[in-house]
């Protein structure tokens, strides 16, 4: 065996085990028969199959792997997580849509359409702490989040440019193809996927790939509405009353 071909198996070996997977898991993953044992004893060829499915599925640079390059991965992807539409006021600032729990469910089928987003109710925080980023609103559904986050309440949250910018401490709206989740992220070994936590212990964590993500949204805050904000009347006119106790706090501290 040259020396290229071990520098290869030893490194193939190393990353199945730091994406923590087992010997079928990974033969499954990479469409080889029953287990990579055989190629990590060096009684297999790596197969030029197998190292195109480690730099698709995983950005495994193959010049890495055979010795000839010290950047293990390549670049990620190219995903864009930042909102798909922002909506203005008359006086064109921007304003902060609030996404009840029935509208998430329509919220990722129509990111893109503006005049879906017209429907929905919006508001304006005249704080200088709420200029120049993009906020909005977000209805919790379920108990996923508890005890941090009881279903009906809502968070407000602010857009996330890009995952660098992820951090193991905050909560995050997960805004996917099919679903908008409110979770705690962890970066995985695997560049490709990310690990969505939940707070509730009966929620096990699970791994999703970042190119299923489409808008990610860190949250800031959480409002608790009373029994009258059922309706959308009600629910901006207790945004508004929020608003101005919290500029009438404010004032008094600099006072």
């Amino acid at each position: 065996m040259n020396d290229d071909m071990e520098i290869a198996i030893k490194r193939f070996s190393e990353i199945r085990r730091e994406l923590g997977y087992t010997q079928a898991e990974f033969a499954a993953l990479l469409g080889v028969s029953n287990t990579t044992a055989d190629i990590e004893r060096g009684r297999t060829k790596l197969s030029g199959k197998v190292v195109a499915e480690l730099l698709k599925q995983f950005k495994i640079n193959p010049l890495w792997l055979f010795g000839e390059n010290t950047q293990k991965y390549l670049a990620t992807s190219t995903v864009s997580i930042i909102p798909k539409v922002v909506t203005v006021d008359s006086s064109e600032k921007e304003n902060i849509v609030l996404v009840n729990a029935k509208a998430a469910a329509g919220y990722p089928q129509n990111i893109q359409d503006v005049s879906w987003y017209r429907q929905l109710p919006a508001f304006d925080i005249p704080l200088p702490e709420f200029r120049n980023a993009s906020y909005r609103g977000f209805q919790i559904e379920g108990d996923s989040m508890l005890p941090n986050l009881r279903p009906g309440e809502w968070v407000l949250a602010k857009a996330v440019e890009g995952l660098q910018a992820i951090s193991a401490n905050k909560m995050y709206v997960v805004v996917l193809h099919d679903a908008v989740l409110v979770k705690k992220i962890e970066k995985t070994p695997n560049p490709m996927e990310i690990s969505l936590i939940s707070l509730n212990e009966n929620y096990p964590p699970y791994r999703i790939k970042i190119d299923q993500i489409q808008e990610l949204w860190q949250v800031s805050s959480k409002i608790t509405f009373g029994v009258d904000a059922t309706s959308e009347r009600g629910l901006l006119k207790q945004l508004q009353e929020s608003m101005e106790e919290l500029k009438n706090q404010l004032k008094n501290v600099k006072n």
